[in-house]
């Protein structure tokens, strides 16, 4: 038996506690030696479950003894002696494999179909088998494709038992007449020897045929109807012709025509059955109009499916073409509607004498015809006098008279004249009307005022009373009218603030207090005006008279002067006075005001220069003053009384640099340690008696002694300097070196280096200075989630001096969390120096990637000066990564939603974003759609197979799946599509989400129309779309750009943009509403500037059907249905399953007639052997939905499965049984338990009682897990 090894058939049963997915056992097949000693490691069971449930293992099967196994972790030990000799059987159970493709019954499937066909009938049905058993059998229908591809929005196909319904709404004339659908059958799937599903697939094609119905109205063509006609025309006389035809292509109704209404009086015309329209009666076009419109009704001859005759209507405009045929004639109008004119041959007017312009006679001459020429000519004997306007008139015109010769009018000589004016067609001089006018003359006041003089000199004191009069001045008119009527004023408007004149009298008199020192001299001009406003002027020159009432004025209010200290000042101030100059009143003296400074200045009395009596000092003055000195000048006149004013003069004394900083001591001695680095020294004083900053500002510096050892910074203090003298902080002095005793020479100089000097000497102290000092630390690597409990790194350090005792102090433990350092406690340091693991704590690579210690060395012994490092060291602890996460999906508020008409294939329409807390390739993620399905506004949910997929791209440390399409979406869909997804990371852990995507079907298209041409539109389409996004707050979805055409002239004159507007969660605007805000005033004038004039519903109107009342009462009958069958199902399906399972464990028993038989029958649908101690276990892969009797309706797998009763004699084990061992997996929660009978209960056939039996007698055995998928939890 020496390394001679035997081969054990392990057959494994999985089962959980709710009952959704076996656990899989992934090796079945152990090889171990026979010499494997007792206790020592055989092998190990290795099974998963995919809901991540907790598996216990056991062993069973005659075998077991010979092992023992950990219910925990699977690990299998030998138990007892093993003996390859004595034990050499192997069983072979051949398992089904998917290899058999679905057949359809059929070649194709052909079908006629009416287009009025209602949504949701069944079409026809396809049927496929497939000989393959258990899910590889069960097979499932889809349309793969439809011919055209709009079909895939109009046919379905139930998944599962292969109806094809009508989906969408078909149209023989507006959509496609034929469809051809590709119809696969695919299996669920089957695997036997390789690890992945195989999916079969087989397909067919359906050809459906669309039938035409009689259901659409009539429709004119060649439009619009523009038809002319001459009036009078004889009767009879053809004037056009219209057409319709029938919109059904596939039936071609005939039509009868007929007028439905007209827009002129009585029946003028007339229409026969091809269309053509005649004249029927007289035609004026002076009583009917110009045009006469038509409704044209065209009626087919066949009722429609709705069995009525169907009918279109349809304009016509007739152009009724004028013939001159009337004269013209004279009215007179009230206003310039045709019906207040009355026919008139006499006429009145009015004019002055001696004026020119036209004369209003309210004469109106009219020509009832169209495009029509008139001329007016005048008559009688003062025809040369006047003119007529116009001289050639239109179909209707005003008629005026102008004057030519104004001398004629005189009112002296002739007071009336009167002349015809004469109308005659052009085209037909024989129409020819007269009619007379008689003009009135009337007077006029043609003479001005006059005033005696041109100009009028008069004289004034200032400051006399108000209403103090100057003289009075009259005019003569020699018009009789105006005799005693004239009126008097004074011009400008502005001399009315010093004087004015009586209206009546012409008295000019004073109205406010006058100063000549303001104003001497004033002019202004007296009118006098008629009654009939004619003005006559004269002009007045007013003196005033001066008095002696002004006091002098500085030319300046204040004087500002700057002057350097030891300069000489001078400065003149000036005043005026506004008194007569050739007087002693306007004469000015100077004299300056007693003050502090005052006595340094001087000033001249009648020049008023003001000049410093000696040199000024800036350091004299006050330092308060900041080197100002303020005066006053007394500015005084020579009149009587004397008046005066005061001046402020401000004179700012600049400094100079005129003095040297000195220092407080001659001499300064100080002391300090050796190795203090920056330790302060001491301090220096010096001053600088200058008052400005510019110049009193010391800076101190050491320029010699120094040696690179000392630094002296400068800070103010009261009214100098500070010096403070501090070691550099880069050197530590050293009292062993040659150096103890510092000379450094201070400098102390302001900024236009005016200098002083003092020595300064320094004694340095000694101390113990030597430190300790870290080795380098290496970085450490720790996996996540490890108990090491020993040290994982030590710190090192070394002290020169020679008995230190070193200890390692803990500064801070930061982790990299986040790319971001907090403080944790994941490790612990020793004095020694080493580093363990926190046992309370697990290091965990997603929380943080890096653990930093930081720590200080202490020397215990150190008696003087610092005792510790001068630098921390820090330890690097690397956390390496394991993958031990699933992928999770970042979730955002977004609101996803997609324009069907705009998503072709390979449109995004969504995104989802997922990131794995793992690193490197652990954390890479493939996102994928498992599954599609739309729910409708009826929450109805239907299988849209893969119509989207993802695409994974990575964005950062995010991985991002776009959602797109992979075929043009149904543009009628309303509703939202429910898509799974799946992200997976490289190590096979994965985590799903269910997406949302509203759709925005066709009804929400809205058409806006630009007065620009496709091409500017298009250039312009990003500020288009800014425009309309701003003006309803929503998303703008384009669906097209297309140009619209005049018909008439062929060219561009604007086009059309089909557009949606969606919110951010998925709500549509309609027309109406997109219509009103973009009509909004704030928004309509950058929009019509854009270049949009119209808004409009692209959606056909459709009656209007109670949706809501069909739905309701469809819902209703619906819901009753589904209580029956549940209620029903579950009934039946509660006792068939108990009777066929007392069915199968009854056959159990009859097999097994005592505990020590080794052969029997095969359990059928099973792989197991009714052996000892077997537990036969049914594994029926057939559909949950399948009854379990075994009538006319059952699957052929379950027939043949159970026929194999008939058959067990013929499969029977060999007397040696194999190395054959089951694996029992109990549930972790409660299991399933048969309901018990009752003892007193009579049993109808002799294998139940014998089932009851067998029960009663197995009752204290361990309750063990059934994988059967034709058992669902709501069976059990």
């Amino acid at each position: 038996m020496e390394g001679i090894t035997g081969s054990i058939l392990l057959l494994c049963l999985i089962s959980f506690a709710n009952a959704n997915t076996s656990p899989v056992i992934d090796t079945a097949v152990e090889t171990v030696c026979e010499d494997t000693g007792i206790g020592q490691y055989a092998f190990t069971i290795v099974a998963r479950d995919k809901e991540g449930d907790t598996l216990t293992y056991s062993l069973t099967g005659p075998n077991a003894a010979l092992f023992t196994v950990d219910p925990s972790t699977g690990t299998v030990l030998v138990a007892k002696h093993l003996d390859r000799e004595a034990e050499k059987t192997i069983t072979i159970i051949v398992n089904d494999a998917n290899d058999n493709r679905p057949q359809f019954t059929e070649a194709s499937y052909d079908t006629q179909v009416p287009e009025n066909t209602l949504i949701g009938t069944t079409l026809f049905r396809v049927q496929a088998t497939d000989a393959d058993t258990g899910n590889a059998g069960v097979v499932k229908y889809s349309i793969a494709e439809a011919t055209p591809s709009e079909g895939l929005s109009l046919f379905a196909i139930g998944q599962i038992n292969g109806i094809v319904t009508l989906t969408g709404a078909l149209d023989f004339s507006e959509k496609s007449t034929f469809y051809r659908l590709k119809i696969d059958a695919t299996d669920s799937g089957g695997k036997c020897a390789e690890p992945d599903l195989v999916f079969l697939t087989n397909t067919v094609f359906a050809f459906i045929n669309v039938e035409d119905v009689p259901n659409r109205d009539p429709m004119f063509i060649n439009l619009p109807y523009n038809e002319e006609v001459e009036e009078h025309s004889p009767l009879g006389t053809s004037v056009g012709k219209v057409t319709a035809i029938d919109q059904d292509i596939g039936i071609n109704d005939a039509m009868t025509y007929s007028i439905e209404n007209s827009s002129a009086p009585g029946d003028l015309f007339t229409i026969s059955n091809e269309g053509v329209i005649n004249v029927k009666a007289a035609i004026d076009r002076e009583v009917v109009g110009d045009t006469v419109t038509l409704t044209v009704k065209a009626t087919e001859s066949t009722p429609n499916i709705d069995g009525i005759l169907a009918s279109a209507t349809t304009k016509v405009q007739i152009t009724i073409v004028d013939i001159n045929d009337n004269a013209p004639k004279f009215y007179k109008c009230t206003s310039s509607e045709d019906d207040s004119c009355v026919l008139a041959c006499d006429f009145t007017g009015e004019v002055l004498e001696h004026s020119l312009g036209s004369i209003p006679i309210n004469m109106t001459v009219i020509d009832l015809d169209k495009n029509v020429r008139t001329e007016l000519t005048l008559g009688g004997a003062y025809k040369d006098v006047f003119s007529v306007e116009p001289q050639l008139a239109t179909t209707k015109s005003i008629v005026q008279l102008v004057v030519k010769k104004p001398q004629e009018l005189d009112f002296e000589k002739i007071q009336e004249m009167v002349l015809q004016v004469i109308a005659t067609d052009q085209e037909k001089t024989e129409f020819r009307t007269t009619a007379t006018v008689t003009i009135q003359i009337k007077d006029t006041n043609d003479n001005s005022p006059k005033f005696l003089q041109n100009t009028y000199k008069l004289n004034v004191t200032e400051n006399s009373p108000v209403g103090t009069e100057l003289a009075t001045i009259t005019a003569e008119d020699p018009d009789t009218m105006d005799q005693g009527n004239l009126t008097y004023s004074l011009l400008p408007e502005s001399i009315l603030r010093y004087f004015d004149v009586n209206p009546r009298t012409g008295e000019v008199y004073v109205t406010s207090l006058l100063d000549r020192e303001v104003r001497s001299l004033y002019s202004a001009t007296l009118q006098a005006t008629d009654t009939d406003g004619k003005p006559g002027t004269t002009v007045l020159e007013i003196t005033i008279i001066d008095i002696n009432d002004n006091k002098p004025v500085p030319i300046r209010a204040s004087y500002v002067e700057y002057v350097m200290e030891g300069q000489p000042f001078e400065l003149k101030i000036e005043a005026t006075d506004a008194d007569d100059p050739d007087t002693d009143n306007s004469k000015i003296m100077f004299k300056i005001v007693p003050s502090e400074y005052s006595d340094n200045f001087t000033i001249d009395t009648d020049t008023g220069v003001l000049r410093n009596k000696g040199e000024l000092d800036r350091e004299a003055l006050n330092p308060e003053l900041n080197g100002k000195i303020k005066l006053q000048i007394d500015v005084t006149d020579k009149g009587t009384p004397p008046l005066s004013n005061v001046v402020n003069v401000t004179i700012n004394v600049e400094d100079i640099n005129d003095n040297k900083p000195i220092f407080q001591e001659s001499s300064y001695k100080f002391k300090v340690k050796e190795g203090e680095k920056g330790a302060f020294v001491g301090s220096v004083f010096a001053e600088d008696l200058d008052q400005s900053k510019d110049f009193n500002r010391i800076s101190f510096s050491i320029t010699d002694g120094n040696f690179g050892s000392f630094i002296i910074r400068t800070y103010q203090e009261g009214s100098g300097y500070r010096g403070n003298i501090t070691v550099d902080p880069d050197i530590e002095l050293d009292y062993e070196s040659a150096r103890k005793k510092f000379t450094l020479t201070v400098e102390a100089a302001d900024l236009e280096q005016e200098k002083a000097t003092v020595k300064v000497e320094v004694d340095v102290e000694d101390v113990n200075d030597e430190r300790p000092v870290f080795n380098p630390t290496e970085p450490v690597t720790v996996k996540e989630n490890t108990t090491i409990s020993g040290a994982i790194g030590n710190f090192t350090a070394e002290d020169l001096d020679g008995d230190h005792s070193l200890i390692y102090e803990l500064v801070s433990i930061k982790c990299n969390c986040n790319n971001s350092l907090t403080p944790c406690d994941y490790v612990i340091l020793d004095p020694n120096g080493e580093v363990r693991l926190n046992p309370e704590k697990t290091l965990d690579y997603e929380l943080c990637k890096q653990v930093l210690v930081e720590a200080r060395v202490v020397d215990e012994n150190t008696q003087k000066g610092e005792n510790s490092s001068v630098l921390t060291e820090v330890m690097v602890i690397n956390i390496e990564d394991i993958n031990d996460n699933a992928p999770e999906f970042i979730f955002t508020n977004s609101v996803y939603f997609v324009v069907s008409e705009t998503a072709s294939k390979g449109t995004s329409v969504a995104k989802v974003t997922a990131t794995d807390r793992d690193s490197g390739v652990n954390r890479q993620i493939e996102f994928e759609v498992t599954s599609v399905h739309f729910e409708n506004l009826n929450n109805h949910t239907t299988d849209e197979g893969r119509v989207f997929e993802a695409v994974t791209i990575q964005q950062k440390d995010d991985y991002i799946g776009m959602i797109q399409t992979t075929v043009a979406l149904g543009m009628t869909l309303k509703g939202k599509y429910l898509v799974g997804i799946k992200a997976v990371d490289s190590g096979g852990l994965s985590t799903s989400i269910l997406l949302e995507i509203f759709t925005v079907d066709k009804s929400y298209q809205v058409e806006l129309r630009f007065l620009r041409t496709k091409a500017e539109v298009e250039s312009d389409r990003a500020n288009i779309i800014r425009a309309l996004s701003l003006a309803t707050q929503a998303s703008v979805e384009v669906v097209s750009i297309d140009s619209e055409t005049d018909t008439d002239e062929s060219r561009s004159t604007g086009c059309i943009m089909l557009s949606y507007f969606v919110f951010p969660n998925g709500t549509a605007l309609a027309y109406n509403e997109v219509e009103k805000m973009l009509n909004d005033p704030k928004h309509s004038p950058i929009l019509k500037q854009l270049g949009l004039a119209y808004v409009g519903d692209t959606t056909p109107e459709s009656s209007e059907v109670d949706v809501e009342l069909f739905a309701l009462l469809g819902m209703v009958g619906g819901l009753i249905i589904v209580l029956v069958v549940l209620t029903t199902s579950l009934v039946c399906t509660r006792r068939n399953y108990r009777r066929k399972l007392k069915a199968a464990k009854a056959m159990n028993s009859a097999s097994h007639p005592d505990d020590n038989q080794k052969s029997g029958p095969v359990v059928p649908g099973t792989n197991k052997y009714t052996m000892e101690g077997a537990n036969p276990v049914l594994n029926l892969m057939y559909d949950t939905a399948m009854v379990l009797d075994l009538d006319e309706e059952s699957s052929d797998v379950d027939k043949v499965s159970l026929n194999s009763l008939d058959y067990s004699d013929d499969i029977s084990m060999p007397v040696k049984d194999p190395l054959t061992i089951m694996v029992r997996l109990h549930y972790n929660s409660s299991s399933f338990e048969e309901e018990e009978e009752d003892e007193s209960v009579e049993y109808a056939e002799p294998l139940s009682a014998a089932l009851a039996q067998r029960g009663q007698k197995n009752a204290g055995n361990v309750h063990v897990g059934f994988v059967n998928p034709a058992f669902s939890t709501t069976d059990l």
